[in-house]
């Protein structure tokens, strides 16, 4: 467990450590690159006080909440991966003996030992008296515990936020309201973002969080919640890659905890950084600095995949193979905030890798009518779109403003290092606006339909769209059928019951509502 201790120690210096530049930053500084992060916008959050009683708040500081995953999220084993070979060998690693192990060890101390044994042995004792939905959601968080125990995963430094998810999921199931998916939940008394994620219980989500923590900064008139929510974040941060990390504890869409995120990782620099400049706060700054580990390491302890011009920064550790833009370029604008902000030439190397691989991804993610969400490709959702405009939009701005600055007469003739052309990042997310007001186009292609044989509408579409397919004869509707498609070359089947012609219409709408129809005629031709 030497790594282990290792790792809580550097949390805990990091926390307290006072490093960094001098504080000398400008509050024009910080403004100019306070275009938001993740745009706020007013959500409900439901609310469990200490009384047990839970009432609704809105809170205008929330940004949008992640989808559900494409894949539905499952409880890990109890047993990690490859643990029956060999298994006479080696005594199981239990939650309980886990937590006797930390303390003999030394790294934690006799009251989180038994606080987090009285955690664990309560969620173990309401899980006997749920049923259904709630017993469900619990024994998944109680079966990741225990499956982190098992793997040697559950350490000193990831403690805290273990035990406090446990603890969380074990006070909501017991009494609180059953929840839809994605609904966004809180504790009096604090100010971290939870989600409810069907399967897997409730989940801090570490971009809302921060997202929050952002909107909290761009309201001037929140700080002594901004202040609480940072000092809150930071005792759960994990040690990772040499630094420390917001890691998610639960299964998510095929990844198993705990798994970090460029794009939540990103959010937490630029808010922490920004936080540092107003608060004057050097200890916020040395998190920022430690928060870089892992966009240093290769997945799955990190998120760095090296291309040949630069750097790919992952939304998800564990798919290495999944490019998906608005998270990377997400974490472009944090990194570009710490490095202007921090004066730090690390934050300055890892932004302007990324960047140099941005340039080459960002064109491949326009389809000329839409944007893609990920490569391979796969469209974007409407607010996947206005987000991924919205962050290019951002890093477009600061770009813009780097480059004001560089035209400015620096003390001692020193020329300024070269800024970036945000010509692709404007021009890419104009045309993403654009892109909102245009109809999606439609065209119909030929083919042969024959009676009561499987057949098929083909026609072309140049972006995601719900289409509806409308058959007549002689004026009256025989067949309407509506389907969602990417864009591309689709077709819609049907089967004709009787020779003869049919007028045909397709409309096709946009996630934007935009709208386009096409019409023609099939002639049924008899069957061979």
């Amino acid at each position: 467990m030497t790594g282990d201790l290792q790792g809580r120690r550097a949390v805990a210096a990091t926390i307290a450590a006072v490093r960094g530049p001098a504080l000398v930053l400008l509050a024009a500084a910080l403004a100019a690159l306070a275009c938001p992060g993740v745009a706020g916008a007013a959500g409900t959050v439901l609310v469990l006080d200490a009384q047990g009683r839970v009432h609704a708040r809105v809170d205008p500081f929330l940004p949008p909440p992640d989808p559900l995953p494409a894949r539905p999220p499952r409880a890990l084993a109890d047993a990690p991966r490859g643990a029956r070979a060999g298994a006479a060998a080696q005594p199981q690693r239990t939650v309980p003996s886990e937590l006797d192990a930390m303390l003999g060890a030394g790294f934690i101390d006799r009251a989180d030992h038994d606080a987090w044994a009285d955690d664990y042995r309560n969620a173990t004792t309401t899980l006997e008296k749920l049923h259904g939905i709630r017993r469900r959601q619990l024994a998944a968080v109680i079966a990741n515990t225990r499956a982190m125990a098992a793997g040697g995963l559950l350490v000193a430094s990831r403690a805290p936020g273990v035990f406090q998810t446990l603890e969380r999921n074990r006070a909501w199931w017991a009494a609180a309201p059953l929840l839809r998916p994605s609904q966004r939940v809180a504790f009096a008394g604090s100010q971290l973002v939870w989600q409810y994620y069907p399967g897997q219980g409730l989940q801090v989500q570490w971009l809302g969080t921060f997202g929050k923590a952002n909107g909290l900064f761009k309201a001037r008139n929140r700080d002594a919640e901004l202040h609480a929510l940072l000092d809150e974040a930071l005792s759960l941060a994990g040690a990772r890659a040499g630094g420390i990390a917001w890691e998610s504890l639960f299964g998510f869409d095929g990844g198993r905890p705990p798994w970090v995120s460029a794009l939540s990782q990103g959010t937490a620099i630029q808010a922490i950084t920004r936080a540092a400049v107003r608060f004057q706060d050097p200890r916020l700054f040395a998190a920022a600095r430690s928060a870089l580990g892992i966009f240093h390491a290769p997945p799955p302890e990190g998120v760095l995949v090296p291309t040949a011009v630069g750097a790919h920064y992952l939304q998800y550790s564990f798919a290495p193979n999944l490019h998906i833009l608005n998270g990377f370029i997400q974490s472009l604008n944090g990194l570009h905030d710490f490095a202007a902000l921090a004066n730090d030439a690390d934050g300055r190397a890892l932004f302007a890798a990324g960047e140099a691989e941005a340039r080459v991804e960002v064109p491949t993610f326009d389809t000329g009518a839409w944007s893609l969400y990920s490569q391979p490709g796969t469209e974007s959702d409407l607010s996947y779109h206005v987000l991924l405009r919205d962050f290019l939009q951002g890093l477009c701005d600061r770009l813009r403003t780097d480059a004001a600055k560089a035209q400015q007469p620096v003390a001692g003739g020193t020329p300024a290092a070269p800024v970036p052309d945000p010509a692709l990042y404007c021009d890419t997310a104009t045309r993403f606006t654009a892109y909102l007001r245009q109809p999606p186009v439609l065209a119909l292609l030929p083919t042969t339909v024959r009676v009561r044989r499987p057949s098929r509408v083909l026609f072309n579409l140049n972006k995601r769209s719900t289409v509806t397919l409308t058959l007549l004869r002689a004026g009256q509707p025989v067949l309407t059928k509506t389907e969602s498609f990417g864009y591309g070359r689709r077709a819609i089947a049907f089967r004709p019951g009787r020779r003869g012609p049919l007028e045909l219409r397709l409309r096709a709408v946009d996630p934007a509502g935009n709208a386009t129809e096409a019409t023609g005629t099939i002639e049924v031709l008899p069957a061979k």
